[in-house]
Formats: C-alpha cells, sequence, structure tokens
C-alpha cells in the first residue's frame, strides 16, 4: 500500500454505514425534540432517540479513527495518502465556513432586510400595516407580537462573560501554536504542557458558555422562543459551542496519543488537522463576538 503514490483504494469499512444510519437517528430524534418542545408535549421521545443516535456516532468516531490511527502507525500510509487527508480536511474546514456564513448570512438578513421592512422602512414598508404600532430597533426586545413570542427582558452584555470567553479562545489558539511548535522540534514535555492547558482553556469557555444559558434562560427570557433576536443568538451560539465541544474532545484525543508517544516532528498531521480545526472555530468566535454581542 505504501507504494500506492498516485492512486488509493482504501479497504471495505463498515463505518460509512454505521455513520449514516446515526446521523439519521441523530437528526430525526432531535427534529422530535424540537416539535415536541414546540407543541408542549412532555413526554418527548426525541432525547433519547437523539441520546441513542449520538451514541451510535461516538462509537462510528472512535471507531473510524481508530482504524485510521492504527494503519498510520502501522505505516501503511504513503505521501499521497498525507495529500489526501490535507485535502479532505481542507475542503471539510471550507464547509464550515459556509455552514456559519448561512448563519451570520441569516442574522444580516433580518438586521438589514426583513426588520427594517416590518418596521416601515424601504420600498416594502406595506409589511408595516400588520403591526402599525411596531418600531425595529436592534437588539429586538420589542416584538410585533408578544404574546405569541414573548420579548427577552434584555441582552446579554458583551463585557461581561463574552468578553472572558474571547480571552479564553484567543489564548487556547497561542497555547496550542506554541505545543504545535514544540511538536516540530522535538520538545515532548512541552508540547504536554501547553497542549494540556489548551484543553482546559476549551472546557473552561464551554463551562462560562453553560452559565450564560442558564442566566439567559433563567433571569433574562431569552430562550429559542424569544423571536428572531433568541433564536439568531441562540443558533449562532450554540452551534459554536458544540464546535468547541467537538474541537476539545479532538484536542484531548491527541494528547491521549502524544502521552502514548504518538506524532513526531516530521509525522503529524492528525495533530495538525486538529490545529486547523481549534483555529477556525477561534475565528467564527470573534466573529461571533463582534457581530452577535458587540454590534
Amino acid at each position: 500500500m505504501a507504494t500506492h503514490e498516485h492512486y488509493y483504494v482504501p479497504a471495505q469499512s463498515k463505518w460509512p454505514i454505521i455513520a449514516t444510519f446515526g446521523m439519521l437517528i441523530t437528526m430525526y430524534g432531535l427534529g422530535t425534540w424540537f416539535n415536541d418542545l414546540k407543541a408542549a408535549r412532555p413526554e418527548s421521545h426525541g432525547p433519547l432517540i437523539f441520546f441513542i443516535g449520538s451514541l451510535l456516532l461516538a462509537y462510528m468516531l472512535f471507531g473510524w479513527f481508530g482504524t485510521v490511527i492504527k494503519e498510520s502507525r502501522s505505516g501503511l500510509y504513503s505521501a499521497q495518502m498525507d495529500r489526501s487527508f490535507r485535502w479532505g480536511m481542507s475542503w471539510f474546514i471550507f464547509s464550515e465556513v459556509m455552514f456559519f456564513i448561512a448563519f451570520f448570512g441569516a442574522l444580516f438578513y433580518v438586521r438589514n432586510i426583513s426588520g427594517p421592512a416590518l418596521g416601515g422602512e424601504g420600498a416594502k414598508g406595506v409589511a408595516h400595516m400588520l403591526w402599525p404600532n411596531f418600531e425595529f430597533i436592534w437588539p429586538l426586545l420589542n416584538n410585533p407580537d408578544p404574546k405569541l413570542f414573548p420579548a427577552p427582558k434584555d441582552i446579554i452584555s458583551p463585557w461581561g462573560l463574552p468578553l472572558l470567553n474571547t480571552v479564553l479562545l484567543v489564548s487556547s489558539s497561542v497555547t496550542l501554536t506554541i505545543a504545535h511548535h514544540a511538536l516540530k522540534k522535538g520538545h515532548r514535555g512541552a508540547l504536554k504542557i501547553w497542549l494540556a492547558i489548551t484543553v482546559l482553556l476549551g472546557c473552561g469557555f464551554l463551562g462560562f458558555q453553560a452559565e450564560e444559558y442558564i442566566h439567559a434562560y433563567h433571569e433574562l427570557g431569552l430562550t429559542l422562543g424569544s423571536g428572531v433576536y433568541g433564536a439568531t443568538f441562540f443558533m449562532l451560539t450554540g452551534f459554536h459551542g458544540a464546535h468547541v465541544t467537538i474541537g476539545t474532545i479532538i484536542l484531548f484525543v491527541m494528547m491521549m496519543r502524544i502521552l502514548r508517544g504518538h506524532f513526531n516532528a516530521e509525522h503529524h498531521f492528525g495533530f495538525e488537522a486538529a490545529a486547523w480545526y481549534w483555529h477556525f472555530v477561534d475565528v467564527v468566535w470573534i466573529g461571533l463576538f463582534v457581530f452577535v454581542y458587540v454590534l
């Protein structure tokens, strides 16, 4: 297999099939959960279905990546395979960029087009006839139909937990870069320390975001059901939080591999791919902090 420099046919694998079923069950459970919440069904099976799908996905990820690690450690991969992994990770991150651009685009559309139109501005101001007393001001604390979508009492100040989380994530990019340089120089001790600090910073971010969500739901009335402001806020920050969770798990796995002696200065694309992903997540947060919290 190591001689396949130009063309590579992977061995048959069960993991793509398991991934398909895992994603199907997870998304079905999530959709059922959300629909039952909207319909006020307390005995929803959505959370259980979602949990089963998530376990199946976790099994797939550990199994599939475990297979890749074993093949790599056995010396089965060639330079062509390394290029394939790099291109695959590059396209994956590009797809994630487009994913977040779609949500940022929705935020831009609401703030600059549909919201002002409902408030009576522009050529489509005729929509103002629906709610003649509605005045559009962002952040939207005065919904057009407060009975259907109760507006939040207040917004989350960007200069509290969001600023702290910004410092944590930016610092984590710095510590991860230091760890990467230590790996390339063969300094295993420094690599372990700085990577462990990066994982702790990621865990700290998630803990503070959970505290922020609890404050938003229970004290501010800022929820997914509190109108378009709550919906865009939780969709953007929630999906980003999910990415931070995944990134933290990936970095933890990298740390476990390093503790077992994996990677060296010349061959460490698994670590490098994790670093690419983490830096991408950090850049997205900078955009979130500016456009969701500050502006």
